[in-house]
């Protein structure tokens, strides 16, 4: 197991993980961010170098143990049976701690639950669809109604946004919105009185997150004007522009193709483990 730090090894890796896509979407965005500032304060774990067969993407330093929100893997691998060795490595995970580890490959899953039988461990996984626009600037221009205006969400909105985020209401999650609000873009439509209106924000993995429109302005056409508006410029800054829906939000899955984006074959897995330690707390 390795730790990447030197740059012209994260940007090697940048290339290879790009030659990967779209299987490697998350963690390339992860590495991307690294390699520019490194705002989410992450690090790369490889199984060898500079032939890896697996890599973990994961923030650095310690994390609370009940910290499921903050304490994320996005996982990428080339051959699962190096993915799993990785993961049993002294030192890559902490498997007395609550964590996620989510990627686009059934192997994600499957590995987290082999480890887990052994070691006793408790697992919630959760499936996803993930959307990848091939090329935002095809997208239709967006129209803003009368009085609406583009802009960006402020530190004084966490509370908002943590009301509104369907795994929010607690104070790691409220924690986690504040750190991805002050690291990363985001994007939303104001009234004349600056209040939002809708909006998305952008994860430490380079993918939409949290969109979101107030019920009482809904039906304006905010939210396609809100993701037209954060595709094109994530692909300005050299990013894809992905995300996950929730299988079961249909209107979300309909509004992303009308749009353009396409819905990768397979599902993103998302796997949480010690989901008792995550609700433990406040």
């Amino acid at each position: 197991m390795l730790i990447l730090t030197c740059p012209a090894q994260l940007q090697r890796l940048e290339g290879a993980l790009r030659r990967s896509l779209p299987l490697a979407l998350p963690v390339y965005g992860a590495v991307m961010n690294i390699n520019r500032g490194n705002p989410g304060e992450f690090e790369v774990v490889v199984d060898t170098w500079p032939q890896f067969g697996a890599v973990l993407a994961r923030r650095s330093g310690e994390m609370p143990v009940d910290d499921c929100y903050r304490n994320m893997h996005a996982a990428f691998y080339r051959d699962v049976g190096a993915y799993r060795a990785l993961l049993e490595t002294p030192g890559c995970l902490r498997w007395d701690t609550a964590f996620h580890v989510f990627g686009l490959q059934e192997g994600v899953a499957t590995v987290s639950q082999a480890i887990a039988a052994t070691k006793g461990v408790e697992l919630e996984v959760s499936e996803y669809y993930t959307y990848l626009h091939p090329d935002p600037g095809t997208m239709p221009e967006p129209r803003l109604d009368p009085g609406v205006r583009v802009g960006s969400l402020s530190p004084g909105h966490v509370d908002l946004l943590n009301e509104t985020w369907a795994y929010g209401g607690n104070g790691r999650s409220r924690r986690y919105l504040a750190e991805v609000l002050g690291r990363f873009p985001n994007l939303c439509l104001q009234d004349g009185a600056g209040e939002p209106l809708s909006w998305t924000l952008t994860d430490p993995f380079g993918a939409g997150t949290h969109g979101y429109t107030l019920p009482a302005h809904r039906r304006h056409g905010h939210m396609r004007t809100v993701l037209t508006l954060a595709a094109r410029r994530a692909q300005a800054r050299g990013f894809p522009s992905f995300g996950h829906t929730a299988t079961g939000n249909r209107a979300m899955q309909r509004l992303q193709e009308e749009l353009g984006h396409q819905r990768l074959p397979g599902l993103c897995h998302f796997v949480l483990h010690n989901p008792g330690l995550g609700r433990a707390g406040p």
